[in-house]
């Protein structure tokens, strides 16, 4: 496997999972009849940190909480709790469902914060308020952290890791391609080539007008937006880094200095994707990012493709400060 191969070859490497871990619905309960599926594909993610000797983190995705149903919260933390079993030194972070952020710093060049952003966008049962037993329980509270995570860094890099991007143009973004409009089944089952003009473009106009919480144009995913953009004034992280699209886009940031976006981790399971005036580097390919972090606090991006034999190249580099 081409990210085991390039872990290993690493020393002290790192390798965290950007979300939607357990595809599409999350871990299920032990008497589920997907759950034996579910585990395997965590194993298999698990299997690539042993095998490397890597050192391991899995963010949560909205897919993780359920796929946004109101049993998200109890789907996360068996999430958790099975990571915690295998051993091996693999984290969910942020657990518990609690948004964060988890501060990890590696060495003394790195820290790594880490966000549970479909808190924000939950709408079921979720761990806020007075009784919950998070250190932050509320939107401000979250906010606050993170400024005091980001100003207390020092000398460190700062990795912000979070599910969602804070920009994309993917579908997430809110750009859809002609086939979109004309092949709109295809958005829920990828074989559905039913041809529905006129009518097909009511689905992709209704998620650029923010219909849907998981994507940008939505209000709730701006008002998260907006908030962290205020954490993240005055000391800005290097990197924000998300899934959530099916793409590997390279994005000059505004709040952060580059957004990487690297949801491509299984194989042909990729969307169409949109070059933004601030982007990069775009593309519709199987594949993960690398950073590599020198002890001088410089740090260089490469894009790693992956093709269908497992052959995998850096079709992208890029000196990051």
């Amino acid at each position: 496997m081409a990210l085991r191969a390039a872990a290993a070859s690493a020393p002290h490497a790192v390798i965290v999972f950007l979300g939607d871990n357990v595809y599409p619905d999350g871990m299920p309960d032990s008497a589920a009849p997907g759950r034996a599926a579910a585990e395997r594909v965590l194993t298999q993610q698990l299997g690539v940190l042993h095998a490397s000797g890597a050192r391991g983190f899995f963010v949560p995705g909205n897919h993780d909480w359920d796929s946004m149903q109101p049993g998200g919260w109890d789907a996360i933390r068996r999430q958790e709790r099975f990571l915690a079993a295998t051993g091996g030194g693999a984290t969910l972070l942020p657990a518990g469902g609690c948004p964060g952020p988890v501060v990890v710093d590696v060495g003394q060049v790195v820290r790594l914060v880490a966000l549970d952003t479909q808190w924000w966008l939950q709408e079921g049962p979720r761990p806020a308020g007075p009784t919950s037993s998070c250190p932050t329980r509320s939107e401000s509270a979250v906010i606050d952290s993170v400024r005091g995570a980001l100003r207390s860094a020092g000398q460190r890099v700062v990795v912000v890791v979070g599910h969602h991007p804070p920009v994309s143009g993917g579908v997430h973004g809110g750009h859809f391609g002609w086939q979109d409009h004309i092949f709109p089944l295809r958005n829920i089952k990828p074989w559905l080539w039913i041809p529905l003009p006129l009518i097909g473009s009511v689905y992709p106009i209704a998620r650029g007008e923010g219909i849907s919480s998981q994507d940008i144009p939505s209000r709730a995913y701006g008002r998260m937006r907006a908030a962290l953009d205020s954490a993240f004034a005055g000391s800005p992280p290097l990197i924000y880094a998300a899934g959530h699209e099916h793409t590997l886009q390279v994005i000059a940031g505004t709040s952060t200095r580059y957004v990487l976006v690297s949801g491509t981790g299984t194989f042909g399971h990729i969307d169409r994707v949109t070059a933004l005036d601030s982007t990069r580097f775009a593309r519709s390919a199987s594949g993960f990012m690398r950073v590599e972090f020198l002890s001088d606090g410089r740090a260089r991006l490469g894009v790693i493709i992956v093709d269908h034999a497992g052959n995998a190249a850096e079709e992208f580099g890029l000196w990051l400060n």
